[in-house]
Order: C-alpha cells, then structure tokens, then sequence
C-alpha cells in the first residue's frame, strides 16, 4: 500500500487494551482516565480479522500495544494465533515489562520476534514516582527474562524531557551498552500540542518516511498519531477503514485533541 504521499504503509501498530497497570505521569492524570467500556473494545477474534486484512493488503510489521498488552487476558493465545499469519516478516510488543518475567518465555515461544520495554530511570525511588508505584525491580527481572528467551533485539525505550544527555538517559545507556540491549531516547510528545520529534536511535516520529497505520483497542484505524482521524472499522468494514486511512494519511503530523497514549498505543 502507499499513500497520496508515495510512502508505502507497511506497519501496523494494534492497541489491544487501553488498561494499563501503572500511572507513568506523562501518560495519564494521578486520578486515572476513564477506561473504555468492554462492549466497545474489540475481541481479539476482530483484532485477528484486522490483521489478516491488513496483511493482505501490504502490512508486513505488526506491533502489539496497549495501554499494557500484557494485562489482557490471554494475550500469549493471541500472539500464537497472529504469528500463524503468513506475510507477517516482524512481530513485535511494546510493554512496561512489570509482568515480563512471568510471560516473556511463553511469547517467544508463541512467535513473538522482539520486544520493547520503557525504562526511564534506574532509580528505584524515581521510576516509583514517574510510574506511581511501579517496582524497578520487576522490570529489571522482565528484561533479564526477555533476553533468556531470545527475544532480541531488545529494545529499551526512554523518554527524556529534554536531552539524551540527562542523568537518567546517560544511566540508562551506560545500562544497555553492558547488557546487550539497544537504547531508544524519545522526547516527551504532547498529542494536543502537537509537540514530538524523531526518536533518537529509532525512527518514529520521522514524518518523511512513516510507514505505519494504527489501531486503537475500540477500533478505529487511525493514519497518524497527531492527527483526529480514524476511520471505524465497525462501521466501515475492515477494508474500507484502511483504505480511507491510507488514502487520507497526512503528510505531517499536527495535533490530537481525541486520544490519549494509554489507548492509542504511542
């Protein structure tokens, strides 16, 4: 596929649950945000047929995101059921890595190729407070598992406020440089604002050259993360909700006043 833009869309990031089992600060209010209803979010069987349509229109990169994908009851089920997908060269999930230890054997042995995992300090005293209450620990044992299981290239994300120069940004380099991961630095986005830029050591945020479609937990298909378009697959069929979101995908992103990054995967 390939919009008006002649980019070729090939990646589709899919938001499988906008729970999440932390309350990162950047993510969303101390109080929490209203959750979606469980009639409005998809099955995985819809989730499922999304996917297969979308493969056999040109999508070859599939990443599983929430909220936390990990939360979702019988996400290992589904990732066997999506790997089984003839077409699909990359399949990938981006998590907190608090329940990583507990799944990160039996995704990779469901057909997951690679994981992402957010750290964005190795103070157990700060990730506390960015996450409200999340243990470093458990991701430190999440991604010790990850690695076990061969799910490599691990990738670490890090979101830093202004500089990869940072204090936090530098341990968390010197961190993956000893442990074999690789780094990605992502300056703190605000979707109204419209305020993000390119990853540093990854590709998103590149306009140029974006490639990606997303769908959010309650299905709709958006072309970009700051943009208000989506194109509901319940109401438009699978086919046709791709196609308007290719064909209308802009050539840069602007802003995004409907969603927030707990549900529509980052």
């Amino acid at each position: 596929m390939y919009d008006s833009f002649k980019r070729r869309i090939n990646y589709l990031r899919v938001s499988v649950t906008d729970r999440c089992n932390l309350r990162c600060t950047y993510c969303m209010p101390a109080e929490g945000v209203k959750m979606l209803s469980h009639a409005d979010i998809l099955t995985y069987e819809e989730i499922f047929e999304v996917i297969q349509m979308a493969v056999s229109m040109g999508i070859d990169k599939v990443r599983i995101t929430g909220g936390e994908p990990l939360v979702r009851k019988g996400i290992v089920e589904f990732i066997g059921r999506v790997a089984g997908i003839r077409g699909i060269k990359d399949l990938g999930l981006t998590t907190n890595g608090i329940l990583l230890e507990e799944f990160a054997l039996a995704l990779a042995g469901a057909g997951l190729q690679r994981i992402n995992i957010s750290l964005d300090t190795l103070d157990p005293v700060k990730y506390r407070q960015l996450t409200r209450g999340g243990k470093l620990t458990s991701v430190l044992k999440g991604i010790d598992a990850a690695l076990k299981a061969g799910l490599e290239p691990v990738k670490i994300n890090c979101v830093i406020q202004n500089s990869s120069d940072e204090p936090d940004a530098r341990a968390v380099r010197k961190f993956c440089l000893a442990a074999g991961l690789e780094a990605r630095f992502i300056h703190q986005m605000n979707l109204g604002e419209g305020c993000f830029t390119i990853v540093e050591n990854g590709h998103g945020g590149d306009c140029r050259h974006c490639n990606r479609l997303r769908l959010t937990a309650n299905g709709k298909i958006k072309p970009c993360l700051f943009s208000d378009l989506e194109f509901d697959i319940r109401t438009l069929g699978i086919k046709n909700a791709i196609e308007a979101a290719t064909g209308m995908k802009p050539e840069k992103g602007t802003s995004n006043s409907s969603d927030f990054f707990h549900n529509i995967g980052g």
